[in-house]
């Protein structure tokens, strides 16, 4: 009849493996971060002598490659790790600002790229100003001027101008967006006439208004200045009051109004 020996009809946890100690069937010990069992009744047999005395039990994977221990592989705070071809590898810090963005096969950090509206610059005239000059655009409106400077020469400036005014009677008016005292937006001539950046015309004595816009390409990164001019045609002498009618007499009968100009810096990598 067999004898059953109690003790052992479980594996038996030792600790890790001592050379001193002897060993018996079932005995589990830990080395290397593995474990073994014992085959064979035995002292002073090391673990590597597996196939005689010991089987393997489980198995520590490579330090930083499977995630059992990520020590070796994370060295710094901030560090990510992600798996690469063959091993998980360390993603140092990124720059601060920066964000993470997936590369052809791995994450890597990117710079945020400018984009959309970087800039704006405005200026809002209140008071009135009579302008009689019979040269288009000759004559600048005050305080209808706005300065920015592009922060790279390929980005566009969107230029606003909204004006509030009147002209006298018979008399076509108009004017010209100026970038740095040079006329921009034209259209183009037909014939002898002149072509505007924009046209004014109203009911004499009475209030009208203006608004035109332009994309400019100043490519550049210099600053810039935007002003506005206005005029009547060349061979009269008409009259074109700003913010007012022609016969304002400063009561309380005489509305009043308000232009502006604007200037808006827009990414040239979204147009």
């Amino acid at each position: 009849m067999a004898t059953i020996n109690l003790g052992a009809i479980k594996f038996n946890w030792k600790g890790a493996y001592n050379s001193s100690t002897s060993y018996a069937v079932d005995d589990v010990v830990s080395s290397g971060g593995n474990s073994y069992v014992c085959i064979q009744a035995h002292s002073n047999q090391a673990v590597g002598n597996a196939t005689a005395y010991w089987n393997i039990m489980s198995s520590a994977g490579t330090n930083g490659s499977n995630g059992t221990d990520l020590t070796s592989t994370l060295s710094a705070r901030g560090d990510l790790v992600f798996k690469g071809a063959s091993a998980l590898t360390r993603l140092p810090k990124g720059t601060a600002g920066y964000y993470l963005k997936q590369g052809a096969n791995d994450p890597e950090w990117s710079a945020v790229s400018a984009g959309g509206i970087l800039q704006y610059k405005h200026a809002i005239k209140t008071d009135t100003q009579l302008i009689q000059s019979n040269n288009f655009g000759g004559t600048l409106i005050s305080g209808l001027s706005v300065a920015i400077t592009p922060s790279s020469a390929s980005n566009k400036i969107l230029v606003k101008v909204g004006i509030q005014f009147d002209t006298s009677n018979g008399y076509r008016s108009g004017g010209y967006i100026f970038r740095n005292g040079t006329k921009i937006g034209l259209g183009t001539s037909v014939g002898s006439r002149t072509a505007l950046t924009f046209g004014l015309h109203s009911v004499p004595n009475q209030h009208a208004s203006a608004d035109q816009e332009i994309l400019d390409a100043p490519n550049s990164t210099s600053a810039i200045t935007y002003t506005v001019g206005v005029g009547s045609e060349g061979s009269g002498s008409g009259s074109v009051s700003i913010n007012r009618d022609l016969n304002d007499s400063n009561d309380s009968t005489h509305a009043r109004l308000s232009s502006y100009i604007s200037a808006t810096e827009i990414s040239g990598g979204i147009l």
